[in-house]
């Protein structure tokens, strides 16, 4: 499913990388005397390190508001702030297609981390259709993206032992946020009746959301959006929320609207009329300085217009 033209990506950045960065132990020389120069994936992981490492961090992430990390292509000046990065954190588990094969070549010249990499296996959701992967959606369960945090605090105490203190202080209260956050989401989520719980999007990122907070879950494109939807799957879940009488649908903000317009069509010619509830944010946040551009926001943003949408309110 992830077999993309970025096939040969990783052919083409090492030898750029090499030419661009300076060795490791040069850049870290001195490390505790200076910000440590980052680079992350997606926003999501942006957020945590820019909460954890404070001061202590300068970010680069390469992935803003909008932008689906499953057609993410590099450009050069994104290989040059690779190169010259002292540590990269991505989210792993396939969601960066190719790109999680270049920061695994890295290793000894730049530290590359995923995420997810201290994530319970037995946590994470491998559907049949995705040939033995994991589902890469993991942030939807704001009680297993506390691993990410604790994965990015953790790699920060080794390499900056002298500054401890601050990143366990920072993830300390970050925690304790999440937390809260869990609960609101099962707060808002029991609002609606068990057998209304029913989110339908452009494609199948919600499915950890679906897991942890009661939701049956439907997407039209696969758990990666370079799986093209056919005419075949429309006409399916039009005839599914005929069926089921569900009230409302939802595009993404990283996802042309375009696929689930098509599916309200085709629910519509069937004499139901649904409507599109509202736009969530799944593989990107929303734009920096809004409420929605941090993760926090994003999740309470997505859970009130899922539960509003449903309830009609």
């Amino acid at each position: 499913m992830y077999r993309t033209p970025l096939a040969l990506l990783s052919l083409i950045l090492i030898p750029l990388l090499v030419a661009c960065g300076q060795p490791a132990a040069e850049r870290s020389a001195d490390l505790s005397q200076r910000q440590i120069n980052v680079v992350s994936t997606i926003g999501m992981i942006t957020n945590i390190v820019e909460i954890v490492g404070g001061e202590r961090v300068q970010v680069t992430g390469l992935m803003g508001a909008g932008v689906d990390p499953h057609l993410y292509k590099a450009s050069e000046g994104d290989v040059s702030r690779m190169a010259n990065a002292d540590l990269i954190f991505y989210n792993g588990l396939h969601l960066e297609a190719k790109l999680g094969e270049v920061f695994e070549k890295m290793e000894g010249r730049v530290k590359a981390v995923a995420v997810t990499d201290g994530m319970d296996r037995a946590a994470l959701l491998a559907p049949p259709e995705f040939e033995g992967a994991y589902d890469p959606h993991v942030w939807f369960d704001v009680s297993l993206w506390v691993k990410a945090v604790e994965q990015v605090r953790d790699t920060l105490l080794e390499m900056d032992p002298e500054h401890a203190a601050l990143y366990r202080s920072n993830a300390e209260s970050y925690l304790l946020e999440l937390q809260e956050l869990h609960n609101y989401v099962i707060a808002q989520a029991e609002k609606v009746p068990a057998e209304q719980r029913v989110l339908i999007t452009a494609h199948d990122a919600f499915n950890y959301f679906g897991q942890a907070y009661g939701f049956e879950v439907r997407g039209l494109q696969g758990i990666s959006t370079a799986a093209e939807a056919g005419t075949a799957d429309v006409q399916a879940l039009a005839e599914f929320i005929v069926a089921r009488k569900i009230p409302a649908i939802f595009v993404e903000s990283s996802v042309s609207p375009r696929t689930i317009e098509a599916v309200q069509a085709a629910v519509e010619a069937k004499g139901f009329q649904v409507e599109i509830g509202g736009e969530l944010f799944s593989d990107a946040m929303g734009n920096p300085g809004t409420p929605e551009g941090t993760y926090v926001g994003m999740v309470r943003h997505n859970i009130d217009t899922i539960v509003g949408s449903l309830l009609g309110e």
